[in-house]
């Protein structure tokens, strides 16, 4: 798997020739990816830019296999899946997004899961969209921090 370098302030884009975009993939989205089970809007409006995943994805996907018991073929699937997409790592400067994220939400009455806070701080380090299905649990991200949200809520499939 490729990475990014932890420090979004000297980062630069590793990704292949000319993409139009970049955006990254939050879990469930990457889940339905893998699988081939995107809806046919979200997987148009995805045409022609490079998917990521962040490094809270990987480990949300690896402990999927774990708990579901997967045999070493859909291991090897999943393995093969990710290999063309660059993981966005944790680092100091993500790390410090995320604290300014989750103090901000803390403070404004709404709380946010950690892991959702996560792929915020990754998205909004790299300035870059996230494709989602859950709308609503990012929509604070959006309207306080300027988080980029590419997708449909679940309810509109």
């Amino acid at each position: 798997m490729n990475s990014w370098p932890s420090s979004p302030i000297l980062a630069t884009l590793t990704l292949p020739e000319s993409p139009l975009r970049a955006v990254v993939l939050d879990t469930d989205v990457a889940s339905r990816s893998f699988k081939d089970r995107l809806p046919a809007p979200l997987t148009a409006r995805l045409v022609g830019a490079q998917p990521l995943v962040s490094f809270v994805t990987v480990g949300e996907l690896t402990q999927w296999t774990k708990l579901r018991h997967w045999g070493p073929r859909n291991v090897a699937m999943l393995d093969a899946w990710l290999s063309d997409k660059p993981v966005i790592p944790g680092g100091k400067a993500v790390a410090a997004i995320w604290g300014d994220l989750s103090a901000a939400a803390t403070q404004r009455g709404r709380p946010r899961p950690v892991n959702d806070t996560w792929v915020a701080a990754c998205c909004l380090a790299y300035r870059l969209p996230l494709a989602t299905f859950n709308i609503k649990d990012y929509s604070d991200f959006a309207e306080h921090d300027g988080l980029e949200i590419v997708g449909h809520s679940v309810g509109e499939l």
